[in-house]
């Protein structure tokens, strides 16, 4: 068993490394999640969404196959065994990148205690595979080998998106691990942004009003269907310290990409202390076009379609200590 300490938090074992990384990883921690009914919290979202687009429905539903089009998954559910894991964080991007921090997900599989495990997420991309930085979809299946994974980079003045033929990464990462089943599941639709907040935030913020410190975590897939979107690619490691958020925005290469997107999403309610990334969704398309989702740019013609399950666990693994 785990050696128990405050919270409800368990200290675990340490990860193991992938070939040719030197580097002391911070012990993985595992807590587990307040984990209300779906029916609860699709309760919790709904009026929250009616008050930021014109329409919005949730609904309890069984999980569609979401490895057909247009979501494309390496699964066909995120059901079974839900856990959000937070892998590494910005500390370990900014100021000034520590390039030894490469991770695999088939090593984070065993860690958790899931080691055939379906993720889907969004992180950074390991530098030493693709020779530079840059914008992970992680959409792979451990347990059958299947890796429908895709990276962003900056090519001359554009981003551009690649099928990604590893499970390695580097410096930061925040995924849904599942047993990739069909189950029950969250079904949210939204159109006509009216409001301010993005979809995912939207969700948040609500879990966060209603929950308080109850951490409830989320997980899942959904397209932007109408609409373009504003998204961010991570140019190559920055030459100079990247010190004030000012400094990071200028770094940062934003684009207005058009739908249909695909986006891959986590988010948590509450932080109890953990050095939590809360929000992180990466999207990805059959056009070329994928990288950090921001907000829809078109909120008159947005339409959103999304699946999620609430976590039963979370794992912090390799926490910065700075």
């Amino acid at each position: 068993g785990f050696a128990g300490f405050h919270s409800g938090q368990h200290r675990m074992a340490t990860l193991q490394k992938p070939y040719g990384v030197d580097v002391q990883y911070t012990p993985t921690v595992k807590l587990p999640l307040h984990t209300p009914s779906l029916e609860d919290v699709s309760a919790v979202l709904t009026p929250a969404l009616q008050a930021n687009f014109k329409t919005a429905a949730v609904e309890v539903v069984d999980c569609p196959d979401l490895s057909a089009q247009p979501f494309n998954l390496a699964a066909p559910g995120i059901c079974g065994n839900p856990a959000i894991v937070d892998i590494g964080g910005v500390p370990y991007l900014s100021p000034t990148p520590h390039l030894n921090h490469i991770y695999n997900l088939k090593h984070v599989a065993q860690e958790i205690g899931n080691p055939g495990a379906f993720f889907i997420g969004a992180g950074a991309g390991s530098w030493r595979l693709t020779g530079v930085n840059c914008e992970l979809m992680p959409n792979t299946n451990i347990g059958t080998s299947d890796i429908k994974t895709t990276y962003a980079k900056i090519q001359g003045s554009e981003g551009v998106l690649h099928h990604y033929e590893s499970n390695e990464f580097s410096i930061l990462l925040n995924v849904l691990a599942s047993n990739g089943a069909q189950g029950k599941v969250i079904k949210v639709t939204a159109t006509t942004r009216t409001g301010p907040k993005n979809f995912v935030s939207c969700m948040r913020d609500a879990l966060t009003a209603h929950y308080g410190d109850k951490t409830v975590g989320l997980g899942g897939a959904f397209v932007i269907e109408n609409s373009n979107a504003k998204i961010h690619v991570m140019p190559d490691f920055a030459p100079e310290p990247l010190n004030t958020d000012a400094q990071v925005q200028q770094w940062l290469q934003f684009f207005d990409y058009k739908a249909p997107l695909t986006c891959l999403s986590i988010f948590v309610s509450h932080d109890p202390g953990l050095g939590l990334r809360v929000e992180h969704t990466h999207c990805f398309s059959a056009h070329g076009q994928g990288g950090h989702y921001h907000h829809d740019t078109t909120p008159a013609d947005v339409s959103y379609t999304g699946y999620f399950i609430v976590a039963e666990n979370l794992f912090r693994v390799d926490r910065p200590t700075h």
